[in-house]
């Protein structure tokens, strides 16, 4: 069975104190994960050993970075290498992620780089697709996903990609005032999924974890992640509010 996956995403957000008071909040709410259910922490990288060492020996709770360099090491200034985050003790990366592509310009032959060090180095990449309105609109929303998967992804082995995650963020509904409805979420999902399995096949398809990062909230997490091909969310906002976040995690499968 693929893991059904509650990811947070703190952004560039919180102070140091903020952080390890938010990730002691959380620790105090004691939701117990079952086998296949993980709770995944995305936070700046000043934060990663402060937040980690916070979630030591607590059962299916990982830290992630939300970024890693293209690049093993070198003249690189402001970067982060994967070996670096392995050396700390990090065990996965966000990749593509919308800001990213939006604001950094990465494209998906960067992308690829990037899922290859991350790989070289056992971190577990949590990939980021997803259309912007003007794709929404135009109906092409499946052609471009499924570009960014093949551009990005279909260089890997079907050993690379079993158990991997990819989280869908339909940029359209993400601070435009239109709302992505749980329908609209599952049709993208299983549209992802197929995809996979025109290259990979049904079985290591259905092992690859599907995120929805559509603005999740407690009051909508049930109704999102009960749709069949949604394996969890990818959530911003949501979770740096602990109440919000463990009630988002009670909502997995």
């Amino acid at each position: 069975m693929r893991k059904q996956i509650a990811a947070a995403n703190w952004k560039m957000n919180l102070t140091l104190t903020e952080a390890e008071s938010l990730a002691d909040e959380l620790l105090q709410t004691n939701h117990a994960l079952s086998d296949d259910q993980l709770a995944i922490f995305a936070v700046p990288y000043p934060y990663l050993i402060p937040v980690r060492t916070k979630f030591e020996g607590k059962e299916n709770v990982y830290v992630a970075a939300q970024n890693c360099s293209a690049n093993k090491n070198g003249a690189f200034t402001g970067e982060v290498s994967a070996a670096m985050l392995q050396s700390i003790g990090i065990e996965y990366v966000v990749i593509g992620h919308s800001e990213r592509r939006e604001y950094n310009h990465e494209d998906n032959s960067l992308l690829a780089k990037k899922i290859d060090v991350a790989l070289e180095f056992n971190l577990k990449p949590i990939f980021c697709c997803g259309e912007a309105l003007s794709i929404r609109e135009a109906g092409s929303q499946d052609a471009y996903v499924g570009t960014q998967l093949e551009e990005s992804l279909f260089h890997l082995s079907p050993s690379d990609v079993d158990g991997f995650i990819i989280a869908y963020e339909p940029i359209w509904a993400i601070g435009t005032g239109r709302t992505a409805t749980s329908e609209q979420a599952q049709q993208m999902h299983a549209h992802i999924r197929s995809v996979l399995t025109s290259k990979y096949g049904k079985e290591v398809a259905d092992s690859i974890s599907i995120l929805y990062g559509g603005s999740v909230k407690a009051s909508n997490a049930k109704e999102i992640f009960g749709q069949p091909d949604v394996d969890g969310g990818l959530v911003g906002g949501a979770s740096l509010v602990a109440s919000e976040f463990a009630t988002i995690i009670s909502s997995l499968k």
